[in-house]
Formats: C-alpha cells, structure tokens, sequence
C-alpha cells in the first residue's frame, strides 16, 4: 500500500521513500509519534543505509502531501504520525514524554462552538494536553 500511497500523494515512488512511510504506517504500538532520529534508527536496525538528511527531506515532503503529521510537543523534538485521516487529539506526559491519542465529541463540538462564537470559520486545530502518566505518578 506504501508505494500507491506515495504515488497517490503525487510523489516519485524511491526506496527511501517507501521505507520511511513503511515504518510509520506499520508503527501501531505505543511510539505512534516517532522524531526523524528514531525514523533513521529504525532503518538502521533494518539493515537500511538512508542518511538522516535524506530522512528529515522525505519527512517534509510526506508532510506537504499530507501522508504524515508533524507535531511540535512541548520539551520535545518534531514528531511525526502516518495521517489515518481521523482527528484525534494528544495528552502528553511531561516526565517521560508518552504520547496517548484520545477522541471527545464534546470536547470537538466545544472546539466548533467557540470559533463560532468567536467570529471564526474553524479551518484546523491542534489540542495538546500535559501531564503525568500513569507509571510516572507511581514514580
């Protein structure tokens, strides 16, 4: 699917290319917001020798076609989502920097109603909120 995703995104379809967004597509464990270093680490793992300026380049492309998220977390790096093409919002922890996805239809429709209110035509919107995680409490 990588390759007619790439392709689909009006981009030539490289062997970079296709690995990078392999990785993020294929990341549905915890770490779903990966930097550009764990990107090129984890092709290194893979036996890949794609250099982390040609990481970071691709990167940014997938991002201007819309095939990944960029986010900018407090504390932290760049980091980078495969775009399901479902809104989700984050909760960050500040100690260890987990990332957990969540979805509220109140907390969406408030979102709506206050643009409104506001004068706004809601185009995008980003909703982070900070905290501790469970295991960093415990600690």
């Amino acid at each position: 699917m990588e390759s007619q995703d790439i392709r689909n995104a009006g981009l030539k379809v490289t062997l970079p290319r296709v690995k990078i967004l392999e990785i993020l597509e294929n990341n549905v464990s915890s770490e779903k917001h990966m930097t550009a270093e764990k990107v090129y680490k984890t092709l290194l793992e893979e036996g890949e020798e794609i250099g982390l300026a040609t990481v970071y380049r691709v990167l940014t492309q997938f991002e201007a076609a819309g095939l990944v998220k960029r986010h900018h977390f407090e504390g932290g790096n760049s980091v980078f989502e495969f775009n399901r093409g479902v809104h989700h919002d984050h909760m960050v922890c500040v100690k260890c920097g987990r990332v957990d996805e969540f979805r509220d239809e109140v907390v969406e429709n408030q979102q709506i109603e206050i643009s409104k209110r506001l004068g706004y035509e809601l185009t995008d919107h980003s909703f982070y909120l900070y905290g501790l995680c469970p295991n960093c409490r415990k600690s």
